[in-house]
């Protein structure tokens, strides 16, 4: 199950994928590094923290893609985004968008390398049951989405105060 599939729709994950660092920079660079800091409402996420969400998960998803690829059927280990969040603080915006563009190079060359038969390879996340490795990369799709929805949205509201 892709909890993500809503917003991927009839989109090309690879597609989605391969466009999402140069999206993530031209938002950052409309917001601004002091901007990307300020959360758009209490309790929510800065597009700096997003950011960071984004290069953790994207760390994560090299991990599950190669594990999947490698074992029989492997059992996905879930993590909790707001128990790693707590470490934000940490990094600036820039940063984590340099180690999420790094990494998804890297997964793209995997999944590109990937023999179409790998493709409907089994995997198991404990929360969402059995899925695919074509189910990883639709959900890595689909929550970039999520994501670029709400920089983009903070990426307005700082173009409408400039």
């Amino acid at each position: 199950m892709n909890p993500y599939a809503p917003h991927l729709g009839d989109r090309d994950p690879l597609a989605v994928i391969a466009a999402t660092p140069e999206r993530l920079q031209s938002l950052l660079d409309t917001i601004g590094a002091e901007r990307a800091g300020r959360s758009p409402a209490p309790g929510k996420w800065s597009a700096r923290e997003i950011l960071c969400h984004l290069a953790d998960c994207e760390v994560v998803f090299a991990f599950r893609l190669r594990q999947t690829l490698a074992e029989a059927h492997h059992v996905i280990q879930p993590f909790d985004q707001e128990k790693w969040a707590s470490t934000y603080g940490a990094y600036d915006a820039g940063a984590a968008l340099d180690v999420f563009s790094s990494v998804r190079r890297w997964n793209l060359a995997l999944i590109r390398g990937t023999a179409p038969g790998a493709l409907s390879k089994p995997v198991t996340h404990p929360e969402r049951g059995d899925m695919t490795f074509q189910v990883l990369v639709e959900t890595m799709a689909g929550h970039d989405l999520n994501h670029l929805r709400q920089i983009e949205s903070m990426a307005g509201q700082a173009v409408r105060t400039q």
